[in-house]
């Protein structure tokens, strides 16, 4: 069976604030390259979720040993970029960085219709950064962004200094589902919901659906929430590209009222699109597809 995601992301306050102090010492460009310092290690001890990108390199995309040992590498690194800028941009350093906004219309329309929506994404790119180009591109959007991956306490108390999160509303995914009726209530508002489709947490209930010619699971609450209610739905995704350029694209999806395996089967559709054009950039680092033929991924 595949593994399920445990919901929270790894690292500690210490290797925060040590990027920070390379940030704000010497800029963006030193921390990136003090980033190849802890890749290796995670390469080397953090088997479970290497186990987890090598199957997507080999299995998924075909590549060679050597090919995806070096990817494994770079994806990696990559992400660790993505943290950084997470962290450089709310502190102030937005204008180092360029945005292109690919679909923009479609939102604005979106918008328009006053009934609130729902953006769905997957935990490719560097999603948390679309607040940014809302912020600027969008002013009457009132957004509120579900967070899954929860970072550990200390870390976020330690982070949320550098986070300007006031205009930004973040509704924490909860073991006792309270999060639920947040989402609701933003949605009786005429507010946007931005939610990732792309993991499931333990214990909940699940669907299933073929991404990349491999059977997956997937959260129920996105596509069962985008299906049933008569708001706009559209796909997400924030992608890093070279020289500190982000580019978002949006795209809108024809729902079938009630059905749910459809609005899923869409974005699996669409999220391969995106996998396929940024392959260094699927950042879930753990066993993601089933296979019936070993019993693990």
């Amino acid at each position: 069976m595949a593994e399920e995601w445990s919901g929270k992301s790894r690292g500690t306050v210490f290797g925060f604030k040590v990027f920070i102090f390379f940030i704000k010492n010497f800029g963006i460009n030193a921390a990136y390259a003090l980033m190849h310092l802890p890749v290796p290690y995670f390469c080397l001890f953090s088997r479970k979720n290497v186990r987890g990108l090598s199957y997507y390199f080999r299995k998924q995309l075909g590549y060679s040993w050597l090919k995806s040992s070096i990817s494994v590498y770079k994806t990696y690194y990559i992400f660790g970029q993505t943290l950084i800028d997470k962290i450089a941009i709310p502190a102030g350093l937005r204008k180092d960085y360029t945005f292109h906004f690919d679909g923009e219309n479609l939102l604005e329309e979106a918008l328009a219709q006053k009934k609130g929506g729902i953006l769905i994404s997957a935990h490719v790119g560097n999603f948390e950064l679309a607040q940014y180009f809302f912020k600027e591109r969008l002013t009457n959007a009132s957004i509120s962004i579900v967070v899954t991956d929860q970072d550990h306490q200390d870390i976020k108390e330690y982070l949320d200094q550098y986070r300007q999160r006031d205009e930004m509303n973040f509704i924490i995914v909860k073991d006792d589902f309270s999060h639920i009726f947040e989402i609701n209530a933003a949605l009786a508002q005429n507010k946007i919901i931005c939610i990732a489709g792309d993991r499931y947490l333990k214990d909940t209930k699940c669907m299933e659906e073929q991404l990349l010619g491999k059977t997956a699971k997937f959260p129920v609450g996105p596509f069962y929430l985008g299906s049933r209610l008569n708001v706009p739905v559209l796909f997400v995704y924030v992608m890093r590209e070279p020289k500190k350029h982000y580019h978002l694209y949006a795209r809108h999806i024809d729902v079938k009222a009630r059905d749910a395996q459809d609005l899923l089967k869409k974005y699996t559709q669409n999220l391969e699109r995106i996998v396929e054009k940024y392959p260094l950039q699927w950042f879930n680092f753990y066993d993601f597809w089933e296979d019936k033929n070993n019993g693990r991924a």
